[in-house]
């Protein structure tokens, strides 16, 4: 499992819209905002890759997002690393979900709830809608301060101070108006997503109970919290609200009763072990699954943690007493080889890894991995199958820096610079630093054949715009 980070931007804001920012932030929080709200130096989003955790959350997505319309849409679930209970819809062609939720949900029946609601949003054109009532909102939000800048000078000339406080409330009362109005909007949102959540379950033959299950509990836990807070300043329906409904249209479903698959569970369960493992701190793991607990789960998640935590020897143990139990299981080989490769054993790591690319049918993070360790070998032959790991990978993950810059080394260890300056120029392009990766390119060119497939990727870059940085 590895963790990278893409920039979130956002627009500045203008003064006449500054009524709207913190309704605007809140919006963006639950999957609202616009794809283009992006700007230079905002914080970064961390982003979890996976193949394990991608893969069973594609297996979730994909008879919802077929039911719903979205199939054709290759809409991806992204895994962000935050403990906060979100998930949330963003530009269209993503879902995103917090490790908390994946945590947090009991069963897959939950995760599959919750994303059922959040390709209601898409399906239901919400962020496209949403957009409009904000333009129309912040046309509203520029007359009134107008409106209201105009009485406060007429106050200032006619000398008459009830005139500018007539001004102020120009200013002001619209624009409290406008906030309720937009945030009564995203509440009526809401309902139609968790409406359309549980149309999509019944149409796949799911029950809605995980929904039901999941808001009682968030209800449970925010009772304290939303006691005496302002519904009217709320973007989401309370949750002991929104379950008492979801319950009423669950209960309705013949499918009511419908259980996961006890394999699903199994796979549910070893995904919450492994970002256990990989994300909390030790004495957390052991609480969560102490050693009396046998489980094939709990021994995943002590073995990652063991690994993560530099007990290299015993982890490797733990390891192979896993595969042992599941001897064609890709993301066994594939924990082996990582706690091996990172434990500065990159030579040993190549077995396990190759296992884990067969098993795994070519996963492309598992490719990358093992190029890697191959390219630590410093053995020219392995070098060469690097380089077409790399890119059988980079066909699929396109925009991926890490496997660029695994290339670069590849040939570089080749002693073909012209290429090595390429990928290195293509893994700068793909963080977003164009400058860098001009400079590398111009340079590939005068080591390449004028005119052959990598002399015009090199020339594309030297004469490229900058990337949106709307692709994650």
């Amino acid at each position: 499992m590895t963790e990278t980070v893409r920039p979130i931007r956002a627009r500045r804001a203008r003064p006449a819209a500054r009524a709207l920012v913190l309704l605007a932030a809140a919006i963006a929080a639950f999957g609202l905002a616009g794809d283009r709200v992006r700007a230079q130096g905002a914080p970064k989003l961390p982003i979890i890759r996976d193949t394990e955790i991608e893969n069973l959350l594609r297996d979730y997505a994909t008879p919802i997002l077929r039911v719903a319309g979205l199939a054709k849409q290759n809409i991806k679930v992204v895994i962000l690393n935050d403990r906060q209970f979100n998930a949330f819809v963003m530009d269209g062609r993503h879902i995103f979900i917090n490790a908390g939720a994946l945590f947090d949900a009991k069963t897959p029946n939950e995760i599959i709830g919750v994303l059922a609601h959040e390709s209601g949003h898409l399906a239901d054109g919400h962020l496209m809608r949403f957009r409009e009532k904000l333009a129309q909102a912040q046309t509203q939000s520029i007359v009134a301060m107008l409106l209201g800048i105009g009485a406060m000078v007429a106050g200032a000339t006619s000398h008459n101070p009830s005139v500018g406080d007539i001004g102020g409330a120009a200013i002001m009362g619209p624009q409290s108006a406008i906030t309720h109005s937009l945030l009564a909007y995203a509440r009526t949102q809401e309902d139609q997503a968790d409406h359309a959540g549980v149309k999509f379950l019944n149409e796949t033959h799911q029950s809605a109970k995980g929904m039901v299950d999941l808001f009682n509990r968030l209800s449970n836990e925010m009772l304290f919290s939303t006691h005496y807070a302002n519904p009217y300043f709320q973007t989401h329906p309370f949750p002991a609200d929104r379950a008492a409904t979801l319950e009423r249209m669950a209960k309705a479903s013949p499918y009511w009763n419908v259980k996961d698959p006890p394999q699903l569970q199994l796979r549910h369960d070893l995904m919450r072990a492994k970002l256990s493992g990989f994300l909390e701190a030790p004495g957390t793991v052991l609480r969560r699954y102490p050693p009396s607990n046998q489980s094939l789960p709990a021994r995943y998640a002590r073995a990652i943690s063991t690994y993560r935590h530099g007990d290299l020897r015993n982890a490797v143990s733990q390891i192979d007493e896993l595969i042992a139990s599941e001897p064609n299981n890709p993301y066994f080989y594939e924990l082996k080889g990582q706690a091996l490769l990172e434990g500065g054993r990159g030579t040993e790591a190549v077995a396990p890894l190759r296992r884990a690319v067969e098993l795994s049918h070519h996963a492309p993070l598992i490719e990358i991995m093992l190029a890697q360790a191959l390219i630590g070998t410093h053995n020219t032959k392995m070098a060469d199958q690097a380089v077409d790991l790399l890119n059988a990978a980079l066909r699929i993950e396109p925009d991926s820096p890490d496997a660029y810059m695994q290339l670069a080394m590849a040939y570089g260890h080749k002693g073909d610079i012209p290429q090595a300056d390429l990928a290195s120029a293509q893994a700068a392009f793909a963080r977003g630093d164009v400058k860098t990766a001009r400079q590398l390119a111009e340079r590939a060119k005068h080591g390449l054949a004028v005119g052959s497939p990598a002399w015009v990727r090199a020339d594309d870059i030297v004469n490229a715009k900058p990337p949106s940085h709307n692709h994650l």
